[in-house]
């Protein structure tokens, strides 16, 4: 068998150290025999310094034992070692192919750092290939997305175009509502991505939560209105430190939710101050959300079953964007009566967040 590259060098480091102990074991008998000589000469042993024949053959075999044991020792450590180590260069080379599914084989774990290689690799590999099928995922959505709104303008302009359509108000109505749907969702698509870049810039400043509440709750009131829903709002009158724009913008998305899943009933908006954190949120009456659903609700592109109306799949992970860049979360629970509490968690100071899990395993 021919061994080359590491396994060789294992080799010869064995065959070397073989030879020494070898060469040291011959050395220190000299050494010793000389030193009886002078301390010890009435008890003096054979005076000749050349080997005897038994000697040689002793010596020789001694010699050809080590070495032979040497190159098992090495041959079978290289080939422990060299089966993780392997299968990691093998498993990159497959990955710059575009292998995802590539793994390495950690081999016997009695190795440690070999192993801990392998297992290393696989875990990057995991999250390469994780992250590669979430990009393929988002960019299948937003090409969803973007179709319905888009093949609408393109057929309603074409008709305008070729006369099929008579210009009025109301045509230009419905292509000014298309048009705003594609401006929210590009907006969404924004926040989201700078929030997951950590680049959204916040304007913290002190804000009056309870009356920015109100005037969301008057610009929606309408669609409240037509989906059933009546506002019940029990709101805290002290100023917190917030970016009023987005936490408008959370809860408007918050409600847009609620009219599109909730049953007709009422929607509870509260907020509350305490122990220097500020707690923003929505009450609906039903019919609540399934426990297996809840971990994936801020998720973008997760839906529920059986919405009045379409949305875009990112309302919910916009909210958790907005609550993980103030240093806060979001969060879902069943209510008492039923209901789904979505609630907005975040810091009264702006420079500490929320202990406990990551935001991320509500976003």
């Amino acid at each position: 068998m021919k061994l080359v590259g590491l396994s060789r060098q294992i080799m010869l480091a064995m065959m070397a150290i073989a030879l020494g102990v070898t060469l040291l074991v011959i050395l220190t008998s000299y050494a010793f025999y000389y030193l009886w000589q002078i301390y010890w000469p009435d008890n003096s042993l054979d005076s000749s310094w050349i080997p005897t024949g038994p000697e040689w053959i002793w010596i020789i075999g001694a010699t050809l034992a080590g070495l032979a044991l040497s190159i098992l020792v090495a041959i079978n450590l290289s080939r422990r070692i060299l089966v993780p180590l392997n299968s990691v260069a093998a498993s990159i080379r497959r990955v710059a192919q575009g292998d995802l599914n590539a793994r390495a084989i950690a081999g016997d774990r009695s190795l440690g750092e070999a192993a801990q290689l392998a297992d290393d690799f696989n875990a990057l590999a995991n999250q390469l290939q994780r992250m590669t099928e979430e990009q393929a995922f988002w960019n299948a959505a937003i090409a969803h997305e973007l179709r319905t709104p888009v093949t609408i303008l393109r057929g309603r302009l074409q008709g305008l175009a070729e006369g099929v359509f008579t210009p009025s108000t109301s045509q230009f109505l419905s292509l000014l509502t298309q048009v705003e749907g594609l401006t929210r969702l590009i907006e969404d698509l924004r926040v989201v991505s700078l929030v997951e870049s950590g680049h959204l810039d916040l304007q913290l400043r002190e804000t009056q939560l309870d009356a920015e509440i109100n005037a969301v709750v008057d610009m929606v009131g309408d669609a409240l209105q037509s989906a059933g829903q009546r506002a019940i709002l029990e709101l805290d009158a002290r100023s917190v430190y917030c970016d009023p724009v987005r936490i408008r913008q959370a809860l408007l998305a918050l409600l847009h939710n609620v009219c599109r899943y909730a049953v007709a009933g009422h929607v509870r908006i509260q907020s509350h101050v305490k122990d220097g954190w500020c707690e923003l949120s929505v009450e609906d009456d039903g019919p609540g959300m399934p426990a297996d659903l809840i971990p994936y609700l801020f998720t973008a592109f997760r839906r529920a079953q059986g919405a009045r109306s379409g949305g875009s799949g990112l309302g919910l992970a916009v909210v958790a964007a907005i609550a993980r860049a103030h240093g806060g979360r979001a969060a879902c629970r069943t209510a008492a009566s039923g209901g789904s509490v979505f609630t907005l968690t975040w810091p009264i100071d702006p420079v500490h967040g929320l202990p406990g899990p990551d935001c991320g395993e509500h976003g």
